[in-house]
């Protein structure tokens, strides 16, 4: 039977990146182009430590994604939000959050934010591995035309992300594999691939809201990829607490550690509080559209701390600590995500503990 040929797309247009002089973070550019070469691997994870440390967000580059693969994803992302809202916002392709349940849909305009009468401006849609496990989750016929080529993207995605866990594996003296045996393609996990679109609000709206677009928080998962875009906006948060833009990279990639590989380390590797504002005048009207992947630990795989020999002789992980019991993945990112999302105010919750098991986060919002 001869192969579905999906429909062709509108180009979508990279926007030009800002004229404003902003505070911009200093990251490192991580190359991955010679990963595989004698000896490389051990001074790309010093790199990665550094940067990790100073400013907990760090860009690949030599990634092997060319840019004409990464422009066909927002080609197909710009197309979906394109769509009418009663096709993309159908209510059977909707995310689940009273099941902590994150893949599908996620429709803007529907709560309020930081207890004013702002409406949230960000519309998203993730997308889950392609693995039998999966059928049963939210796929829009729309996306599913496009399934093979967003199937492979998906892969590789994994894949990439997969030496940069070889390099912490390294960082705390474990087994190469140590980290990317947690995260399998094809075993069941909460993984996804998201397109997200932030919509413009007028400047009285935001500024009801001191111009927050996503309010501060870190993410849930292990690892998170974000193909570098230009419009200005991300902001980290750095180890000295100073807010700094995250600067485009050509043909880049730009990551961050999230909760779970702080839980495998105790916290030395450290998830990375970041948040959306408002662009700079000459963006604030662009339709901001995003392309990530964020990855999550198996279902049921263990997030406690490591047995790292690096962690036992800082003393920040006992001896036998890997023993204690078991906290899956899947209880984890199902938990925090209807923690957070399950609601219909997305009000400040500074200060507030997530708490599963033996592990805890304290929400940093701000």
């Amino acid at each position: 039977m001869p192969s579905i040929v999906p429909p062709p797309l509108p180009r979508w247009k990279r926007p030009q990146k800002t004229a404003e002089n902003l505070d911009w973070a200093e990251i490192k550019v991580i190359d991955l182009a010679h990963f595989d070469e004698l000896g490389h691997k051990q001074e790309l994870a010093e790199q990665l430590r550094d940067a990790v440390h100073k400013t907990g967000f760090f860009s690949l580059t030599g990634t092997g994604f060319t840019q004409e693969e990464v422009d066909r994803q927002h080609d197909i992302g710009q197309a979906y939000f394109n769509l009418p809202l009663e096709v993309r916002g159908d209510a059977k392709y909707r995310c689940d959050f009273s099941k902590g349940n994150y893949f599908g849909y996620r429709a803007a305009h529907e709560k309020t934010v930081m207890g004013t009468d702002v409406l949230d401006n960000v519309e998203s849609v993730n997308i889950p591995k392609f693995v039998p496990q999966n059928e049963h989750e939210p796929y829009n016929p729309f996306l599913r035309q496009y399934q093979t080529e967003i199937g492979d993207f998906s892969r590789r995605s994994l894949e990439l992300a997969s030496k940069i866990f070889i390099l912490f594996s390294i960082i705390l003296e474990l087994p190469e594999d140590y980290f990317s045996k947690q995260h399998l393609y094809n075993d069941q996990s909460e993984d996804h691939l998201r397109y997200m679109v932030y919509q413009p609000r007028s400047e009285a709206e935001d500024a009801k809201v001191q111009n927050t677009w996503s309010r501060a928080h870190t993410d849930f998962g292990s690892l998170t990829l974000l193909w570098s875009q230009n419009v200005a906006g991300l902001q980290l948060k750095t180890p000295a607490g100073e807010w700094k833009y995250a600067p485009p990279v050509d043909g880049g990639i730009i990551c961050n550690v999230g909760d779970t590989l702080s839980f495998w380390s105790a916290g030395y590797l450290k998830s990375t509080t970041h948040r959306v504002v408002r662009p700079p005048k000459d963006q604030a009207h662009i339709h901001r559209l995003g392309l990530f992947y964020f990855v999550r630990p198996g279902n049921e795989v263990d997030i406690k701390p490591a047995p790292s020999p690096l962690l036992k002789r800082l003393g920040v992980v006992r001896e036998g600590a890997e023993n204690g019991k078991p906290v899956r993945g899947l209880d984890y990112v199902r938990e925090r995500v209807k923690n957070y999302h399950n609601n219909n105010n997305y009000a400040d919750m500074k200060g507030k503990k997530f708490k599963i098991g033996s592990l805890e986060i304290e929400d940093e919002a701000s």
